[in-house]
């Protein structure tokens, strides 16, 4: 029964849907798959034996993608792209014709962001310096201008009159996700809780275009970095590649100097020990410091479409904020986060190996935002890392497993997957085809049900969340929610949550788990009633606070023995301490 139902759910990202992969790359992929426009794909969840077939084939295709064989298209594709502004007016084939004038095309779509833009890819990088060969500086009759000549373009009509009357319309690309009110809309009409997963899943992903266009966003701020740095190169990190990225969610991207590091063990050859002359600093820390000032200040006084430049230098790991207006998006800077790639990596890893995984996530952090668990900007709360590890987690402790923990991927490294950054092993498979599939069948329907189930009554007093070792293992300290960072492991990356916090987190696990078990999904559909997921997406106080407020009694108790345990782990450390000096 659960097999079945767990074919007809993954009927809904096969032969109808698209993987926001790279353009000419692999199709659709497990968990990576896009509804269409209407979605009508996840209101027929049965699909034929020969797309469901077609869609295995591809799936297996795309799992030899490796993490880094993927950044490597996305950032080759970067490089041959350009982002123009186009009229008012505009007639796509006119301006497509013009454009294939210099070269080729391989892909472009259309975009609103303060008018109309187009991103357009061609199929070799000389087209780029063929089209900027017919480009003119700004006119400097009102604003003096930086010479700078980037990838970023306006174009106007010559002829306004006459040309805006040949003006057809063009397909945009949408840039960020459905309000949640429209998605509730959405849901209802789905078979299962299962489908409306995957309806979330597809509405919120990022899509093959706005994938392109953060890659796009970090060449465009590595071609600032080159004319001090002509080897480095700007990478993005986290959401944006880590396939647990949302529509609207910043671009995280770093400065690397790894490949001009690979470059100076090449030179090894001849007679002499030969190395450029350098600046020495007393630290990498400072390194990095005046590396992101400089580069800020170049952003912000040179860089078209920069704003809202800040330097934030002394913060644990200094980085540059700013708005990119071409793109649309809120980006931080920082320089060579080598464990943050690796965690990226990971996550890749995770989301790729099954479906279910990535539609669970998403669902759990639209739940967790309307219920103001999480936010975006930084507090007490739980922050969306921290939620995806607890739901990793929980993957890792179902029966069979759905996911396997760090240390079984570690052992099934080879040389190449092998990385030590600052001393913490951060080392695990990179290779899809040495990973065995889980035999886990369960649905989605009931993973949701489950998740909220375990954590409701998780014992977070005692215990804390170890991904490594997939189980539970004491608190080292007493923080009320533990999480150990993967691979810092003398880190808990939830230091942040307080108590209350934890027990709001705690309580509306234990209203959703009862929601879904005792609602009547028939009648709730008669009564034109949200049902199922699109039922825990609408804040609990607001329908039924009387049964909530009798369902987290005991709560009270659970703070004071917290309290009490905390009391007793902080003397215990106390007189360690005192034991030994």
């Amino acid at each position: 029964m659960a097999q079945r139902a767990g074919g007809r759910a993954l009927a809904l990202l096969r032969g109808r849907l698209r993987l926001p992969g790279p353009a000419g790359g692999c199709g659709p992929g497990p968990g990576q798959a896009r509804l269409g426009s209407s979605g009508a794909a996840a209101q027929s969840a049965p699909q034929a034996a020969g797309a469901e077939e077609a869609g295995e084939d591809a799936e297996v295709s795309a799992r030899k993608k490796s993490f880094t064989e993927v950044q490597t298209e996305r950032s080759e594709q970067a490089e041959r792209t350009v982002l123009i502004k186009c009229p008012p007016k505009l007639n796509e084939k006119q301006l497509l014709q013009y454009l294939s004038s210099h070269g080729n095309i391989k892909s472009h779509f259309f975009f609103e962001n303060r008018g109309i833009h187009a991103l357009i890819e061609f199929l070799d990088k000389s087209s780029i310096a063929s089209l900027q060969d017919a480009i003119g500086i700004p006119s400097a009759a009102e604003h003096h201008v930086v010479p700078y000549k980037s990838r970023l373009f306006t174009f106007s009509l010559k002829n306004p009159v006459s040309q805006g009357a040949e003006e057809t319309p063009v397909h945009l690309s949408p840039q960020s996700h459905i309000p949640v009110k429209d998605l509730i809309q959405k849901l209802h009409h789905a078979e299962s809780i299962s489908s409306q997963m995957y309806i979330l899943l597809n509405e919120y992903q990022l899509t093959e275009e706005n994938i392109k266009l953060r890659f796009l966003a970090c060449s465009l701020v590595r071609d600032f970095a080159r004319a001090y740095f002509p080897d480095s190169t700007v990478k993005p990190f986290g959401s944006s590649v880590n396939t647990f990225g949302k529509l609207g969610c910043d671009v995280d991207m770093f400065l690397d100097f790894h490949d001009t590091q690979k470059h100076a063990t090449k030179m090894r050859k001849g007679p002499f020990e030969m190395e450029y002359q350098m600046k020495r600093l007393p630290s990498e820390r400072l390194a990095t410091q005046k590396i992101l000032s400089v580069i800020g200040d170049c952003l912000d006084n040179f860089g078209p479409g920069c704003t809202s430049v800040q330097k934030i230098l002394n913060a644990r790991c200094p980085l540059v904020k700013f708005s990119h207006q071409p793109t649309g998006f809120q980006c931080d800077l920082s320089v060579s986060n080598s464990i943050a790639i690796r965690s990226s990596e990971l996550l890749y890893i995770y989301g790729s190996l099954d479906s279910r995984v990535r539609a669970l996530v998403f669902s759990i952090r639209c739940w967790a935002r309307v219920h103001g668990l999480t936010n975006s900007v930084p507090g007490n709360w739980i922050t969306n890392f921290s939620l995806t590890m607890m739901v990793m987690f929980f993957l890792q402790k179902r029966s069979p497993p759905i996911i396997p923990t760090l240390d079984q991927l570690k052992g099934l490294a080879d040389e190449k997957d092998k990385h030590v950054i600052g001393g913490y092993d951060c080392s695990f498979v990179s290779d899809f085809s040495r990973i065995k599939p889980t035999k886990n069948t369960e649905t989605l329907d009931v993973l949701l049900g489950e998740f909220f189930e375990y954590f409701g009554n998780f014992d977070f007093r005692k215990n804390s969340i170890n991904l490594r070792k997939g189980k539970e293992v004491n608190k080292p300290e007493s923080s009320p929610l533990y999480i150990w960072n993967p691979f810092e492991q003398d880190l808990n990356i939830s230091k942040n949550v307080n108590q209350p916090q934890l027990e709001k987190f705690i309580a509306m696990a234990r209203e959703s788990a009862w929601i879904l078990q005792k609602e009547d999904k028939t009648q709730r559909m008669i009564n034109k009633e949200p049902w199922g997921l699109a039922a825990l997406l609408i804040p609990f106080g607001k329908s039924n606070p009387s049964k909530m407020k009798n369902r987290v009694k005991g709560m009270g108790s659970e703070t004071i023995r917290s309290l009490l345990d905390s009391l007793k782990l902080n003397s215990a450390n106390s007189l360690q301490k005192a034991v030994g000096k």
